[in-house]
């Protein structure tokens, strides 16, 4: 939450759905945290997309560039944050994302068996936090579409989306053990 709101003008939280269909929770800044907290926090949907565009509907409509960041990756710096709304503000393209190369051999597989090797030249994975035109956003989000991701909904578009060098460090919380990896990227950059 510091971070995305050292580098936005506004910061917008979705959560998870209140029991008995709440859909807006809208407070004003969390004073006792430092840098405060949300400009607003809304109910999210049941799928990552519906989820977003509920984000979306709760972001002011001057807004120009819309950062889209997983709470799933909490070690997301600022100035990953800065590069991809660089691009978004250079206009060399719609939309940004962080990446970083596949390290691995790839294998696709059925059940237990595998299939074939996959040729990794020119993929990544990819992080977020992700840097868009709100106008295009909010037209990739339009059509009420399913991605992996809002890059995912722009591309349909036809719109451009570039890429900027990820982190490493800004890992993914999926597992018990990943916690345990970010926990200890914290102590060593704390000290």
């Amino acid at each position: 939450m510091e971070t995305a709101r050292s580098v936005a003008d506004g910061v917008v939280v979705v959560v998870p759905p209140t029991p008995g269909g709440g859909t807006d929770r809208s407070s004003p800044a969390d004073e006792r945290r430092p840098g405060g907290g949300a400009d607003r926090t809304v109910a999210g949907g049941d799928t990552r997309a519906a989820s977003v565009r509920a984000g979306l509907a709760a972001v002011p409509d001057d807004a120009a560039v819309i950062v889209v960041h997983d709470a799933a990756r909490p070690l997301a710096t600022g100035f990953l944050f800065d590069a991809v709304v660089d691009v978004v503000r250079s206009g060399r393209a719609a939309g940004a994302i962080p990446v970083l190369p596949v390290a691995d051999t790839l294998k696709r597989v059925t059940g237990e068996t595998v299939d074939s090797t996959v040729d990794r030249e020119g993929l990544v994975t990819v992080q977020t936090p992700q840097a868009f035109e709100a106008a295009v956003l909010r037209a990739a989000h339009a059509g009420a579409g399913e991605a992996s991701d809002d890059a995912g909904l722009v591309e349909q578009l036809g719109a451009t989306v570039l890429t900027v060098p990820g982190d490493p460090r800004n890992l993914k919380i999926t597992r018990p053990e990943d916690l345990e990896l970010a926990e200890h990227f914290l102590r060593t950059v704390q000290g």
